[in-house]
């Protein structure tokens, strides 16, 4: 039953590897680090018009990667993330952070210093999900632009 089980998964993964090769919004949303083919694939399923979002802040409140604020008497606090929308879209997209963030710890510096400050200040944790969130919003920008990921190198001040 096992067998049978994992020769379902392989015939799955190879199905949806065969589509992440055929669709160009999948192989561009490759391109980001800490998204691999198969969550390329189903955001690219999940995510067919990012002109449906107005930008990609909105697609990560959609996504439930955004705290969620309780109010009362005029103080804000805010709480864990919302959870709304696609739960294993979100949890592929965590996970695909939590693995940035291992290699971002193991590396040479100047790889990952926005993470590595987050990480001197926060939880891996929280770590994680803050950048699951900011993947989100360079995946609706890679989608709606319809181009592949380039990072940005800071560039230092001139004095």
């Amino acid at each position: 039953q096992v067998e049978n089980c994992s020769a379902r998964i392989a015939a799955l993964e190879k199905a949806i590897l065969a589509w992440h090769r055929t669709t160009e919004a999948s192989r561009n949303l490759a391109t980001i680090p800490g998204i691999g083919p198969i969550t390329a694939s189903v955001l690219a399923a999940t995510v067919t018009d990012p002109s449906a979002f107005k930008n990609g802040r909105h697609l990560a409140a959609w996504l439930g990667l955004v705290p969620r604020q309780n109010s009362s008497g005029g103080k804000d606090r805010l709480g864990g993330i919302t959870k709304a929308g696609d739960r294993s879209l979100r949890r592929l997209l965590v996970m695909g952070a939590t693995t940035v963030i291992r290699y971002a710890r193991s590396k040479a510096p100047g790889v990952g210093e926005w993470l590595k400050g987050l990480l001197a200040r926060k939880p891996a944790r929280l770590a994680s999900i803050a950048l699951a969130n900011k993947m989100a919003r360079i995946a609706w920008a890679v989608l709606s632009r319809g181009d592949v990921y380039r990072k940005t190198v800071p560039v230092p001040a001139v004095t």
